[in-house]
């Protein structure tokens, strides 16, 4: 009984642990979405969509306002967004999304991951080739004719029209878009009513890279590591 429970608790806390850090990103994101068209998500599209990143994410609405706040006060934090390059072990590139006050900190503690787990840090532009940033929105499939909805969307820069599952396989639309597509994919889903579940930028690998099932965890260490950094927002990867 008390190994389980021990079990239990340590699931608890992971689980916490996760939720925390998927807050303090979108408090970051809330910050630099702001700070750069205002507080008013009616008149801030970016503010709008990270809006409704932060319900899917069931963050609470006083930890929203209390970002908002803070993001245009005096003595707010100014982050800047950087991309760092590089290989895991075997191969598989990766792409690291920060966004940090302090770049000299934030290097110095990428760097450390790859020389603690395994891999090597890059040099800009030395994996990038290998991913294409895409505007990703994930909808509710309930009540949506796909059909209907694919074909209205090829004019408004829609490139994939696909089904997939969240987190916990609850089914989910997923449509992709040219970045530069982004705020006229986001446009035209409102416009129709849709509200998304989710709508990110990511970096989308061309060619997905294999590995043998002994190699994979060397791989995944080393992105949850990244992942679990204060400065680092997404780590984005060609591992199949």
């Amino acid at each position: 009984m008390g190994r389980i429970f021990e079990t239990r608790k340590a699931t608890m806390f992971a689980r916490w642990d996760k939720m925390a850090k998927a807050f303090s990103r979108l408090a970051k994101d809330i910050n630099i979405a702001v700070r750069s068209g205002g507080p008013n998500p009616d008149y801030n599209p970016a503010l709008r969509r990270i809006l409704q990143n932060c319900r899917a994410a069931n963050m609470p609405k006083d930890r929203i306002d209390a970002a908002i706040k803070r993001a245009v006060g005096d003595d707010v934090t100014d982050y800047e967004e950087l991309i760092y390059e590089g290989y895991a072990q075997h191969g598989i590139a990766l792409l690291i999304e920060a966004a940090t006050d302090n770049p000299t900190r934030t290097i110095a503690n990428i760097r450390m991951h790859f020389n603690k787990i395994g891999g090597s840090l890059g040099t800009t532009g030395s994996v990038g080739f290998m991913f294409k940033r895409m505007g990703v929105f994930r909808l509710h499939p309930e009540g949506i004719d796909q059909d209907e909805l694919e074909l209205e969307l090829i004019d408004h820069g829609l490139e994939e029209f696909g089904e997939g599952s969240g987190e916990k396989d609850e089914p989910q639309l997923i449509i992709r878009c040219a970045f530069n597509d982004f705020g006229t994919m986001q446009s035209a889903l409102e416009d129709r009513g849709i509200t998304a579940i989710s709508a990110e930028s990511e970096y989308i690998p061309l060619t997905m890279t294999e590995l043998s099932e002994e190699q994979i965890p060397d791989v995944l260490k080393l992105i949850d590591r990244l992942e679990q950094d204060d400065d680092v927002q997404k780590v984005f990867h060609n591992l199949a």
